[in-house]
């Protein structure tokens, strides 16, 4: 892990947040749709979903008939970026224009690279759903504060990989769900899951269901909202046994939600923390032995691999 005296972390702030990251969404959604037309499905849609990069957030390789190619979005250029393993390459710069304009573009840039796709272009987990090509909403996109903002993605990211390396069960990647825009990443017990009931806006049911059929415990980092107006770190299982509520968990700052039904420690704790990276880990293995002990996971699970790393 980087020395947490020399590694800021950025400030964040929701209200300043807000505008640029209400624009940010929708392009995630556009692209992520892209990935979900491309790829296989694959267990809880882990396929479609993007990932922290270098420079932002990436499709990583997508097939085609030519062969592979990746969108990326770039937050020190600020541009959205094309490749294909045949040598093409299209980029066109962020932050003008609306919602429709970044859509028509990104799919006419997508077939001058003869990757073109049709996509269901109507954004999940969000009310209103606009369609895609009808919404005329001006694009608000500061570059500053959407830098600062995948910067503490990279953070949370390395943290949350470390955490990941620590099971050796079924585990997800850590990875970027564009629906809800949030980083995530999640372990599984192993057992089947009672069928979820729950819903999410303009989200099929079934997907769901696909989602939580398997038991799982789940942490991630969400930029608030205008009802919850912070960026928040959040830890929750499924199915939630009755006293994993009641459970102590680190730091001392972190609390239960009851209207959400989740653990939650703000993004603004850790960033002022004298040591983020390690306070943030407190917070993942004890939401996490959290939902172990209360739901009787296999302790077989919880594993340390790290002497593998001088073999």
């Amino acid at each position: 892990m980087s020395n947490p005296t020399t590694t800021r972390w950025p400030r964040l702030d929701y209200h300043d947040l807000k505008d640029t990251l209400a624009s940010v969404h929708m392009w995630t959604q556009i692209i992520g749709k892209v990935r979900l037309k491309q790829m296989p499905w694959i267990n809880h849609s882990w396929q479609v979903t993007l990932y922290v990069s270098s420079t932002g957030l990436t499709t990583g390789s997508m097939p085609f008939e030519g062969g592979v190619f990746q969108i990326d979005l770039d937050f020190i250029s600020h541009t959205l970026n094309i490749s294909t393993s045949t040598g093409e390459k299209r980029s066109f710069g962020l932050g003008t224009g609306s919602v429709s304009a970044f859509y028509s573009s990104l799919m006419d840039n997508i077939a001058s690279v003869n990757a073109g796709v049709e996509i269901y272009a109507v954004p999940n987990e969000v009310e209103p759903a606009i369609p895609f090509a009808k919404n005329h909403t001006p694009c608000n996109y500061n570059a500053s504060i959407m830098h600062d903002y995948w910067q503490a993605l990279v953070r949370i990211h390395n943290v949350f990989t470390e955490f990941r390396a620590g099971f050796q069960g079924k585990n997800s990647p850590v990875h970027f769900f564009w629906g809800g825009f949030d980083l995530a990443v999640t372990r599984f017990s192993g057992r089947p899951a009672p069928k979820h009931q729950g819903s999410v806006p303009n989200m099929p049911a079934i997907v769901m269901q696909e989602a939580y059929s398997q038991e799982v415990s789940s942490c991630g980092f969400w930029p608030g909202s205008d009802a919850f107006p912070h960026p928040v770190f959040y830890a929750y299982c499924y199915p939630t046994p009755e006293d994993f509520a009641t459970q102590q968990v680190s730091p001392p700052e972190a609390f239960y939600s009851g209207e959400m039904g989740e653990f939650l420690l703000t993004y603004e704790v850790i960033s002022r923390s004298a040591d983020p990276e390690r306070s943030l880990l407190q917070f993942l293995q004890s939401t996490y032995d959290a939902a172990a002990k209360t739901g009787n996971w296999d302790k077989d699970l919880q594993c340390d691999l790290s002497a593998l790393k001088n073999a």
